[in-house]
């Protein structure tokens, strides 16, 4: 095996995706929403974070060198040679060395109604009264010109900070507004009880919800966060950093006891559980507690409500 100095390695270490494919490899990056990217020759592979997921195989990591490994496919000593290589003739840029500073929230213009956002979260079997506590609260409402349907998060005034979107049609469409803080993602009900419930995204949550509802429990009277997005910890799950949603929700609610993750029935969902519980096991009770059969807690709800009625409900309604 040829040798490679430790510096070298050390320094094809240091480097995340993103900033290696655009400095090296602009070409490849296909912008998402906000921070997030994809790439053309692998549209499953996601980039945020700093972190990126190979969804179609399960795969993902944080930097440059695992990339080259592990979707690329050249081994160890091949792929630092190609990022240290690249660095000799052009030394990267890294975003991180940018002061960036803190923009204001771009939300899109409000509907004159919600009748579109409210016929489609019914039919995805969320009730009724809920989206309109949601819409009477400020929680959520309808955009133009798209019709979209707008999450929003709420700081302790009671002001917008974060606002995530996604289409209403039949077309995959979703993202986050520019000028979004994760600090302060979409949630519902903000009561003083000790437990908090975690979910990847606010439909799941909102399914959670109205299973509440149906089995005659107040959803109010809970707490039910989203994390606004899948969280993937690091690869040595000792080093991972819990999502910025819930540090900020534990530093807001000291009070809190018990955690329960309701993550999606996948690898990402399994992976997410197992650094929850590694990392806040010594402080809090960690539950895991996945929607009990179908891929997460929307598509458990439309087959306890009837809404789905054939075996092939899960390539219907996925997310």
């Amino acid at each position: 095996m040829p040798y490679i100095e430790p510096q070298a390695v050390i320094e094809a270490r240091k480097m995340d995706l993103l900033t290696y494919l655009k400095n090296y490899e602009p070409q490849e990056l296909v912008k998402i929403s906000g921070d997030t990217y994809a790439t053309k020759s692998h549209d499953s592979l996601k980039i945020s974070n700093g972190k990126w997921m190979w969804w179609s195989h399960g795969i993902g990591g944080y930097t440059a060198l695992d990339y080259l490994i592990k979707v690329q496919g050249y081994n160890f000593v091949e792929a630092v040679e190609v990022i240290v290589g690249r660095c000799a003739v052009a030394p990267p840029v890294y975003d991180s060395e940018k002061k960036r500073e803190k923009k204001p929230l771009q939300l899109p213009k409000h509907s004159s109604s919600n009748d579109v956002i409210i016929r489609y979260l019914r039919g995805r079997g969320i009730d009724d009264k809920i989206v309109n506590y949601c819409i009477d609260n400020g929680l959520m409402y309808e955009s133009l010109p798209y019709h979209n349907l707008v999450f929003l998060g709420l700081d302790g005034d009671k002001k917008p900070q974060y606002a995530g979107y996604r289409s209403t049609g039949a077309v995959r469409i979703m993202g986050e507004c520019s000028g979004s803080d994760k600090a302060y993602s979409f949630r519902l009900a903000d009561s003083k009880c000790f437990t908090v419930h975690l979910f990847e995204c606010p439909i799941d949550l909102l399914s959670y919800a109205t299973l509440l509802k149906y089995k005659g429990k107040n959803p109010f009277m809970t707490n039910l966060v989203s994390l606004a997005g899948v969280y993937s910890p690091a690869k040595n799950i000792e080093k991972s950093k819990l999502p910025t949603t819930l540090r900020n929700y534990l530093n807001e609610h000291p009070e809190t006891k018990r955690i329960y993750t309701h993550f999606d029935n996948d690898l990402a969902g399994t992976l997410a559980t197992r650094a929850m519980k590694t990392l806040l096991e010594s402080r809090f009770e960690v539950i895991d507690f996945p929607a009990p059969c179908g891929k997460d807690f929307n598509v458990y709800l439309c087959i306890y409500s009837g809404i789905i009625r054939n075996r092939n409900y899960e390539r219907n309604f996925e997310r």
